[in-house]
């Protein structure tokens, strides 16, 4: 099982990206992938904000991811464990979050272009960067 940050998620939806596109798509039909709903509201938030995409084409988008992936929701759990993370790492809250919501489905692949690439979290998970 991996986890998938919504910097890549949101590739799969890009125009002037083709190569990070194939890339994230390939990963899509060779893994079990794994998000979060923190991840889903990044990725309606980006795509609506920068990319301009309607809501109802998300609210579509975001019921395929549920029926797709598997979603976990973030939990009290969740929250504690990415404030241990945050303050252990160093990493921001929203990217320990992340880091909380993959551990807890033990995945152990995050990937994600936003942290340390090749890095190992609670001798479990290792951040890769996909596109490296």
């Amino acid at each position: 099982m991996v986890f998938i940050d919504s910097n890549i998620l949101i590739y799969t939806y890009s125009k002037t990206e083709p190569e990070k596109k194939a890339k994230v798509l390939s990963l899509f039909e060779t893994e079990n992938i794994s998000l979060s709903t923190q991840v889903i509201n990044e990725f309606i938030w980006i795509m609506n904000r920068k990319f301009d995409v309607d809501m109802d084409s998300l609210l579509i988008i975001s019921n395929n991811f549920f029926e797709l992936f598997d979603v976990s929701l973030v939990s009290r759990a969740t929250i504690h464990m990415a404030i241990g993370l945050s303050q252990k790492l160093k990493y921001s809250y929203w990217d320990s979050l992340i880091l909380s919501s993959a551990l807890e489905k033990r995945c152990n692949i995050l990937y994600t272009e936003d942290m340390q690439h090749g890095q190992i979290i609670e001798n479990n998970l290792k951040i890769i960067n996909p596109f490296v």
